[in-house]
Order: structure tokens, then sequence, then C-alpha cells
């Protein structure tokens, strides 16, 4: 089943020095831009990543500290980057909770003006997980009988994510080819800083999505517990996060004065 797109859908996958999104970076990034008329155009950039990638990570994915010595950092390839996606909506594996946070990171480390207020996302690992709960290599076999070859290669997974998407379209007859349908439908929450520290409640308010005050207002909070604003911003937290967490605060003092 043809995928109906209202603009470029770009399938993309990031290899990493980890998974702590405030931390790690990004070693490789592959993306596949599907335009809506079915043509394609392809981008895969190996980068250094300017920290150490460790040993056991490594293993994973197959890059090397040597690898990318000489490689460009992120940061001088971030206006390339962002220049493929802009104007896209975004696709991948996990990639809610895991690639889209991390890439976001990555550009606020590079201090590119980005906006992906209207994007919309589609997470064929939650599509997946609805319908079958497997990994990806079991997607890829399970939906179209094929051997996931070079997993763990952005090349490879974001290639496997494509095939896998399109399979689950012909497959269920319940699934709407179209980029709203999907991403309501693999979107487990919706949040206000992809890492899912700052969600919308039923309300379509904002609230904080871990810790003590969990399920409340961050208006509220900010207002009755000014110190832990300050407490967010020298934490250990996403720098999307906090800017999401700035802009609310800026608003809330704006609107009172």
């Amino acid at each position: 089943m043809k995928l109906q797109l209202a603009k470029p859908l770009c399938f993309f996958d990031l290899e990493t020095t980890g998974t702590n999104i405030s931390k790690d970076r990004i070693v490789e990034i592959a993306i596949l831009k599907l335009h809506p008329d079915g043509t394609h155009e392809k981008m895969e950039k190996r980068i250094n990543p300017e920290i150490q990638i460790p040993p056991e990570v490594s293993e994973i994915h197959g890059i090397t500290n040597e690898m990318v010595v000489n490689a460009p950092t992120f940061k001088e390839e971030s206006h390339i980057i962002y220049g493929f996606l802009k104007g896209c909506d975004l696709a991948g594996f996990n990639s809610d909770r895991f690639d889209i946070p991390l890439l976001v990171e990555e550009l606020l480390r590079a201090e590119v003006s980005f906006d992906f207020k209207n994007v919309k996302t589609v997470d064929v690992q939650t599509i997946f997980h609805k319908m079958e709960a497997r990994t990806l290599s079991a997607a890829l076999k399970f939906y179209c009988e094929e051997e996931l070859k070079d997993a763990h290669s952005a090349q490879a997974d974001t290639k496997a994510t494509h095939d896998v998407l399109l399979a689950q379209l012909d497959r269920y007859n319940d699934l709407e080819p179209n980029i709203d349908f999907l991403n309501k439908f693999s979107t487990r929450r919706k949040t206000a800083d992809f890492a899912g520290f700052v969600v919308f409640d039923k309300s379509n308010e904002m609230c904080f999505g871990f810790g003590k005050h969990k399920g409340q207002k961050v208006t509220d909070i900010l207002e009755k517990e000014p110190g832990y604003f300050g407490w967010v911003l020298n934490a250990d937290f996403p720098r999307y996060t906090k800017k999401v967490l700035t802009e609310i605060r800026l608003k809330t003092m704006n609107t009172k004065g």
C-alpha cells in the first residue's frame, strides 16, 4: 500500500555513543527521504562525536573511535543535516523515545535554529509493538520475510524501518496510509519536549512527566516551588526539556507582569 504524503517523510536512524539523551552523541546518521511522488533521496554521514565511544557500544554498531577521528563534527554538518530534514515529517524505529530527542539535543548543542513544532512523527516500533511486539530484525523477518543484514548500521536500519512500515500498511487493513493517522497511532503519549519529561494531560495542559511532581501542572509547580525550576536547569536533563520549561516560566512571568 502506498503512503499518502502531503509532504516528504524522512526515515532516519542514529548510531550513538550510548543511550543517555542529554550526554551521548551521534556517530552516524542515515536518512531516507520519501517524497509524495514516490521518489527517494538518501543521506548518510559518519560523525566525530568529540567524546569516546565505549568499547561495548562499538561492539554493537561496529563504529570505533579510530573510524571517526577524522570525520566532521555534528556542528560542522548540522546545517546540512537540518536542511535535509526541514519541512519533512519524521519516521523511525523507537524514534519518538530516543532518536528524535537525541537529534534535538545535538541541534541545540550546535546552536541551530530549528522548528519541529509542526512536524508529525511515526514510530514504526510502536506500531509493531501494538501489533506484534518484537525487535526490528524480527519485524523485518515477520513482515518482509527478509533477514536484517548489517544490523545496527544506520543505513541498514533506516531501510529496514522504511520496508517494515510499508509492509505494515499492506498487512493491517485498519492502518490508514497517511501521516496524520500513523502519527496518532504510533504516539505513546503527547509530549512537549520530545524526551517525555514534560507531557500534556487530557486537558492539553503541560505537566511534569517525572519525579515527585509527576502529573502536576508545570505552571502550578513553578509558582508554588520556584526553586524546582533552578534544580532542573542545573540537573542532568536534556537541553530541549530545559528550553521548554524556560519558555513556560517566561510566559508565566510576562502574563503576571
